[in-house]
């Protein structure tokens, strides 16, 4: 999975479909989990899905574990880019009400800016 870091406070994960998602997802939240335990800084992140089609319960799983650890340490998960098979799983489970979205990575970047 590309990390590609944005600033000190913003990295953007591009994802993409299975089987590679579960391990993008898995090493993300090692790191991430990493970063709170040597107390080093914890980044806000953006979730590109643009080559991601559809997604199962494990990968949602993943997901709902990301935005805990990023809540526990005050900063936010923002998911871009979703594809109509996503979104569809999204609104079935009633995690668009959980997360939040922005149409694609820039309008995140903006949107993480302007919360400062």
């Amino acid at each position: 999975m590309p990390l590609n870091t944005w600033s000190d406070d913003i990295l953007i994960a591009e994802l993409s479909d299975e089987p590679m998602f579960s391990e993008d997802m898995d090493g993300l939240l090692q790191r991430l989990e990493e970063s709170v335990k040597s107390e080093e800084s914890i980044p806000n992140i953006i979730v590109d899905l643009k080559s991601v089609a559809t997604v199962n319960s494990s990968n949602l799983g993943a997901l709902l574990k990301l935005r805990t650890t990023l809540g526990q340490n005050d900063r936010r998960i923002l998911i871009c880019s979703v594809s109509d098979g996503v979104w569809t799983a999204l609104l079935a489970t009633g995690l668009d009400r959980v997360f939040a979205f922005s149409e694609d990575v820039t309008t995140a970047l903006a949107m993480l800016q302007l919360e400062g």
